[in-house]
């Protein structure tokens, strides 16, 4: 095109619906959740890969499917991505094992590998330089309103409707994106895009797949022989990836730009960023559904405060990068993200609700501040033919960022708080197997309080019948024996919440540390204002038509935005 495409805007909002429903499958079913494992009598495991099931494949092959769609087009990439995860999502709805949400899950990760990287590249491939960052604050946006909006729409549909409704949601949305991206997305592909580079693209799969299953299996299911392969299986092949990608000509992937102080510091702190978001999104939503009490809508609108604050801080941090420079926009948003962590570890069994406000609004206005600029600078780091390897480079660093974050900050909350249980417990005579089912989650805990209390009711009722058979002595001793079964329920009910309540304010400050760390190393990296001015290794090719048309007709801007790397 001659100039920038005309209905630009209303492509975006295409992308972003696109990127609304991807990143709302795994947030909404945190919410839905608890109705499948009773519906469907998961197990701890089970839920896990139901969870996990979509990650795997979505992680994996993203920078390959990014380089397909370069090559032949990023809009039908899209589209198919589209299909896929509404067939996904129709199948998911349908089955009643196990087995099969998790396969149906899969299938959704498959399209949400092929829909995510488009929507970066096709975004950077519409929009003229000088509009890319602006569009790019607003698609971080819609990932950040994706994250609270994924358990309020859960919680509406649940409220009338089963689990197998936060499926279905997603296909009158993938039919809109669909026909929308037919009708306003302009088609897209790399104006000259060599032979991918099957091998390395395959390599990519291979290790990051490997990577992804170990952060899953190690933490939640112990160091096994499963573990210890994946673990030996994403090392060799890493290995393998970067020694193919560097001696061959044309890589899936040039991992020489990781040596850019601008790219490794970006991907690291989109990495980061999510692991804090994702381990702190896990544990604060079943804090309000568990020990609050919230039921799954009600827990969707106290959320609402962060989507709110990420729209703040993406407002913010385009009035402020240009101005003050990236460094410091997202050194800023970590360090607020940090604060926010830390302002979690306060959490005790007393806390309610309002205390987790300022927390989460903190949180949101630090994910808005950091990541714009981040995926901006990762973006603007590839040329045109190479966009959608641009978009899964960025997303895969949130997606691996957003499996350790669980992994690690899940395993450490399950393990602070079987410790803390077993604490609040000591002396309470209460039998190991109840102990040890009660230490698997924090809703397993309040299970068995509530079986405790059954019992209890069901002595009383045994009391009142033997009193009114004539059995007084009888009924004085059930009495007695369901007055101290209801007094344990109510004991467990509270060494449960406020265990959970201390291994959520332990879990936070573990994060806020790895935070804080990550915090420091990104502000290193990341080049100043001053020097990304003048840093020769920022340079980068003008991304579309548009561009490069700006670029000939205006020489002093072109030379600025090569120097500035946007």
């Amino acid at each position: 095109m001659g100039g920038p495409y005309a209905r630009r805007w209303w492509a975006l909002l295409v992308l972003c619906l696109s990127l609304l429903i991807i990143v709302m499958a795994n947030t909404a079913l945190t919410v839905a959740a608890p109705d499948m494992t009773q519906d469907l009598g998961l197990s701890s495991a089970d839920l896990q890969w139901v969870i996990d099931g979509y990650t795997v494949p979505y992680a994996a092959l993203m920078l390959l499917l990014g380089a397909i769609g370069d090559k032949y087009s990023r809009r039908g990439a899209l589209v198919l991505g589209l299909v896929v995860f509404g067939a996904g999502s129709v199948a998911g709805s349908l089955v009643g094992s196990a087995t099969g949400v998790i396969a149906a899950r899969a299938v959704m990760g498959v399209g949400a590998a092929l829909i995510m990287p488009a929507t970066l590249s096709l975004l950077a491939a519409t929009f003229p330089r000088a509009e890319r960052a602006k569009a790019i604050t607003l698609w971080t946006a819609t990932a950040g309103l994706a994250i609270a909006a994924g358990p309020l729409v859960a919680g509406a549909l649940l409220e009338d409707h089963g689990w197998a409704s936060t499926f279905l949601i997603n296909v009158p949305i993938a039919v809109l994106a669909i026909i929308g991206a037919l009708v306003l997305v302009p088609p897209s592909k790399a104006g000259h895009h060599d032979r991918i580079d099957y091998v390395g693209g395959l390599l990519s799969v291979v290790w990051i797949g490997a990577l992804v299953y170990m952060i899953i299996e190690g933490p939640h299911f112990g160091w096994g022989v499963k573990a210890v392969t994946a673990a030996v299986v994403a090392g060799l092949g890493l290995v393998l990836f970067v020694v193919w990608e560097l001696r061959h000509p044309r890589p899936v992937l040039d991992v020489r730009r990781f040596t850019q102080r601008r790219f490794a510091g970006s991907n690291l702190a989109v990495a980061l960023f999510f692991l804090a978001v994702f381990g702190a999104f896990y544990y604060l939503t079943q804090h309000l559904q568990f020990v609050l009490g919230y039921d799954a809508l009600d827990t969707g609108l106290r959320m609402l405060p962060l989507a709110g604050a990420v729209f703040v801080g993406s407002a913010l941090t385009g009035y402020l990068t240009p101005r003050i420079g990236m460094r410091i926009t997202v050194t800023a948003g970590m360090v607020g993200g940090t604060a926010a962590l830390v302002l979690l570890s306060q959490v005790d069994a007393g806390s309610a609700y309002g205390d987790f406000v300022a927390p989460l609004v903190i949180l949101g206005l630090a994910i808005g501040l950091a990541l714009s600029p981040c995926t901006d600078a990762i973006m603007g780091a590839f040329p045109e033919a190479e966009l959608g390897v641009g978009g899964a480079v960025n997303d895969t660093s949130l997606e691996l960022g957003g499996s350790l974050g669980i992994a690690i900050l899940g395993s450490l909350l399950s393990t602070s708080y079987a410790a803390h249980l077993t604490d609040a417990t000591n002396g309470s005579k209460l039998p190991a197997g109840a102990l040890s089912k009660a230490q698997d989650s924090v809703g397993a805990g309040y299970q068995v309080a509530q079986a405790i209390g059954t019992q209890a009711r069901q002595l009383a009722a045994q009391a009142s019948q033997a009193a009114s058979a004539g059995k007084p002595e009888q009924a004085a001793e059930l009495k007695t024996q369901a007055s101290q079964l209801a007094q344990g329920a109510r004991q467990m009910a509270d060494a449960v919440g406020s265990s959970f309540s201390d291994a959520v304010a332990h879990t936070s400050l573990i994060g806020a540390v790895i935070l804080g760390v990550g915090t420091v190393l990104v502000a290193a990296l990341l080049p100043g204002k001053g020097r990304a001015e003048s840093d020769p290794e920022v340079a980068v090719e003008p991304a579309d038509a548009a561009d490069a048309a700006d670029a000939a007709e205006k020489p002093e801007l072109a030379h600025a935005g090569r120097a500035s790397g946007v």
